[in-house]
């Protein structure tokens, strides 16, 4: 049974940084995609980003593009998050899928994905 387990969230001020963590219980090239979602009080569950381990082929929405780095090793995905600003305020999410595609962002959609963690809360605030 795959699982996931995020770390690292807490509360920065406006543009801080913060560097997530999600390891799984196997390696992740296990795995056809992971990703990182984020679910904002009151709003739905959304992509972030999305890595392929095979080829290490990355997807970025605009919203975090050019602000949020995600990279692997072995059994551990990470959202390095920089320039932070209180619209990323939530609670972030890594998941994984076996589902293949030929394009990342094909995948990089939350119905697609099979497997979540628990989830670790970010809170952007002065």
């Amino acid at each position: 049974q795959a699982q996931l387990v995020e770390s690292g969230g807490g509360t920065v001020q406006p543009g801080g940084s913060l560097r997530l963590s999600c390891t799984a219980s196997e390696h992740i090239q296990g795995y056809y995609a992971i990703g990182w979602f984020r679910q904002a009080p009151g709003k739905e569950r959304e992509a972030l980003s999305c890595i392929t381990p095979a080829d290490d082929t990355t997807y970025y929405v605009d919203s975090v593009q050019g602000r949020f780095t995600i990279s692997r090793d072995k059994n551990t995905v990470y959202l390095q998050m920089n320039s932070l600003n209180p619209e990323d305020t939530g609670e972030y999410y890594c998941a994984a899928t076996r589902v293949l595609a030929f394009y990342v962002r094909e995948i990089c959609k939350k119905e697609k994905f099979d497997y979540w963690g628990q989830g670790t809360q970010v809170t952007v605030s002065s």
